[in-house]
């Protein structure tokens, strides 16, 4: 099984690490047209040159510079050097929006057969980190870096070295703001366990799970009044304004909403409230994660979109006695999250 992954900005120290380091493991690093990663020439096996430049290193891995259609670079790497390597690693430009690579290997059904869409990894610059998330943008330009957070399923903290304590937590924070789905680690030079990375299982629905439970960490919502705690539902504002006031004071645009509750749903009314919120917000939605009790069903539902692109399908058996909790998660620009709930609830039997 061959697995994908996308490294947005800062990523260089952490794809020397992949490409350098003694650990086994056959890995394909490919890199877009403005990606540079200088490698040493003693750590190069062999190399071929043509329309792609396709290096082979003396640790086992690949590393292949994209010169035009990223497709087809797949393609090719598949069929040339199909059992050579077990992972592919796309790095991309810090300007690149995930978005339509991860919809690529969806539409493209040829390679979705060979290649398994796994994870979205970001590498996030401890020390800049402020300086790119605050950057003005014109109106309705949404920031990359803000993207690149929202879109990840695993998020690497760089260079904690260089920051205090204070501020690396006003980072963390502001990260889990973005985006509260995506597991997180701190390291210095790039130094990851490469088992944090590799086999992430971001868009596989029976892992959809982990993902939901990762968010309860975070801030959420119960549907309920009579499980409403007071000092949960405004979480968020308080915890900002109590410790970090001074990082909030404009509106990211991007931003994570949970719903939790329980209870079970009517299939075609939550189809319906489903339907038409990907019709009308897909732009806006990144992506979601769920898992409900649907009326009738006796086995849970797993569901995962990106845009409009969706996928579900029933997950293991309700264990008997076990308590039937819905739990959703959102990731996207101008999110309502009353008028989320509210729509939520509304399908609720």
């Amino acid at each position: 099984m061959l697995i994908f992954y996308i490294f947005p900005d800062e990523q260089t120290t952490l794809l020397n690490h992949i490409l350098t380091r003694d650990h086994g493991k056959r890995i394909a690093v490919i890199e877009n047209e403005f990606g540079e990663v200088d490698i040493d020439g003693s750590l190069v096996a062999s190399k071929s040159v043509g329309a792609e430049d396709i290096v082979m290193l003396n640790n086992g891995c690949l590393c292949c510079t994209v010169r035009g259609d990223l497709v087809r670079m797949i393609s090719e790497l598949v069929n040339k050097k199909k059992g050579k390597f077990d992972h592919i690693v796309i790095e991309t430009t810090g300007l690149a929006n995930p978005a339509p690579i991860i919809q690529t290997f969806y539409a493209e059904d040829e390679i979705f057969n060979d290649v398994k869409l796994d994870g979205v990894v970001t590498l996030v610059d401890a020390k800049h980190a402020r300086l790119h998330l605050d950057e003005v943008k014109p109106k309705g330009v949404v920031n990359e870096a803000v993207e690149q957070i929202a879109y990840a399923d695993r998020i690497i903290v760089n260079k904690t070295d260089l920051v205090g304590e204070s501020e690396l937590g006003s980072v963390v924070q502001r990260i889990k703001t973005i985006n509260s789905m995506a597991q997180m680690t701190r390291t210095k030079y790039g130094n990851v366990d490469l088992d944090y990375v590799l086999g992430i299982g971001g868009f596989d629905l029976e892992r959809i799970e982990s993902s939901v439970n990762e968010d309860d960490k975070g801030d959420q919502d119960e549907c309920h009044d009579d499980h409403h705690h007071d000092h949960d539902h405004h979480h968020h504002d308080e915890h900002e304004h109590h410790h970090h006031s001074h990082d909030h004071t404009h509106d990211p645009g991007v931003s994570s909403v949970s719903i939790v509750c329980e209870g079970s749903l009517d299939l075609e009314k939550a189809n319906m409230w489903l339907g038409t919120l990907l019709m009308e917000r897909s732009e806006d939605i990144y992506r979601m994660k769920g898992l409900i009790s649907v009326h009738t069903m006796e086995e849970r539902f797993v569901f995962q979109g990106v845009h409009d692109i969706f996928q579900g399908s029933p997950d293991r058996l309700w264990g008997p006695g076990e308590e039937r909790v819905n739990k959703i998660v959102f990731i996207g620009k101008n999110l309502n999250r009353d008028e989320l709930e509210k729509g939520f609830k509304a399908c609720l039997i």
